[in-house]
């Protein structure tokens, strides 16, 4: 189960309340696990960038529970008007129905006379109009019988309809009380933000310099990881010169049939890969963009950057081998599994609990995630390759 939910909020054409308050939950915990998270953090944190940035997603997931709850509420009076509507011509159709029993009624009771019936079957000229007229009083009884039963079928939808409707208006009111809490928390939280900004623009430079310095130290660690990529192919290359292996090169890896069955199975995998910790949120996601904060500073991440749990392990994406285990400095150590010709890299941990040349399944825990040296936080990296190309990892894990 992910610390975070990742929502989906392109809304179908047609709301259901049971969608809707999946969503709306699922943002719920979302702010909830954000809030507890900020409150942890608010020992360590060494920079008010980061907070900035957790303020600026706590708006953004308060200003979609709003957006969400509103829609519920629209979607309650849409049913509500519906639920009115149909009450009101069920007490029309009621209305009548009782008119047609209460005559009906009437005409039995005058005609209940068993020796009524009697002559009215003697008099017939026949024994065919007898039996008739037998047929008649049969489904003269049944049709008095389905009056009634639809009567009371009628009465008791009358029913469930006033019930539901009671119901549905105190769910309204509870999703107007929530939004009205839930404006007032968005209200303060901009206005935290803006005090936030105000003070981070005084030091605007000074905080440019910090995030051109970190983006530095992570180009540096890239290269580190792309050397380690580059010598894991060469090694093996080297070793699987047999007729039995597609052609490597000094950029992709040479496959065995087994390795080329991983990398197929990996593939089929694409878009449903585990978390590769069991709760977190996505703090910095890939390639290039402005930072959220300092608008004029462009980052570049070469895969994500997650937040996670103090102590949280990191755990395999996906089934595969343990291709290489290096200590980078400034990077703690990093784990790189390969799964025939795509890599998952696994970097900032602290303690392993594999080594190179195992065999690795789905889950299976490679170790403690560290924290990271500039925040203080536990966040680890993660990176998806096919040989040296560096993948997007949203593209490939579920929910990311």
């Amino acid at each position: 189960m992910l610390f975070f939910v990742a929502v989906q909020f392109g809304f179908a054409q047609q709301d259901t309340q049971e969608a809707l308050e999946k969503q709306r939950n699922a943002i719920r915990e979302e702010i909830q696990q954000l809030l507890s998270l900020r409150q942890n953090n608010k020992k360590k944190e060494q920079s008010v960038l980061n907070e900035a940035r957790d303020l600026d997603d706590q708006i953004r997931l308060r200003s979609q529970f709003i957006t969400i709850t509103n829609r519920q509420a629209n979607l309650l009076t849409r049913e509500i008007e519906d639920n009115l509507t149909k009450i009101e011509n069920l007490r029309d159709e009621l209305k009548i129905l009782k008119g047609d029993y209460a005559a009906m009624i009437r005409k039995s009771y005058k005609s209940k006379n068993r020796q009524n019936k009697i002559m009215f079957l003697f008099s017939s000229e026949s024994l065919t109009q007898a039996y008739k007229r037998v047929q008649y009083m049969k489904q003269y009884a049944n049709y008095r019988k389905k009056q009634g039963e639809q009567l009371k079928e009628r009465t008791l939808l009358l029913q469930d309809l006033n019930t539901r409707l009671l119901v549905q208006r105190k769910e309204k009111e509870t999703l107007i009380a929530e939004n009205r809490k839930a404006k007032q928390q968005l209200d303060k939280e901009r206005e935290d933000q803006k005090t936030l900004l105000a003070s981070i623009r005084k030091q605007e430079s000074t905080y440019a310099a910090q995030i051109r310095k970190k983006q530095r130290e992570a180009n540096r660690l890239d290269k580190e990881i792309d050397r380690m990529i580059a010598a894991a192919i060469a090694a093996n290359n080297n070793k699987t010169k047999t007729t039995t292996v597609s052609k490597g090169s000094a950029s992709s890896f040479a496959l065995t049939p087994e390795a080329r069955a991983l990398a197929a199975d990996f593939v089929s995998n694409k878009g449903k890969l585990i978390w590769p910790v069991e709760r977190g949120r996505v703090t910095k996601r890939f390639g290039k963009s402005r930072h959220p904060t300092l608008p004029n500073i462009t980052i570049e991440n070469s895969g994500v950057e997650i937040e996670t749990l103090t102590n949280a392990k990191a755990r395999a994406s996906f089934k595969g081998e343990v291709e290489s285990i290096q200590a980078i400095p400034g990077g703690n150590k990093v784990v790189m599994i390969r799964h025939g010709d795509y890599i998952t890299v696994y970097q900032n941990l602290k303690s392993l609990t594999v080594q190179k040349g195992d065999k690795v399944t789905t889950k299976q825990i490679l170790g403690e995630v560290a924290e990271d040296r500039f925040t203080g936080r536990t966040v680890l990296k993660f990176l998806v390759f096919k040989n040296t190309k560096r993948l997007n990892p949203a593209d490939w894990v579920l929910n990311m």
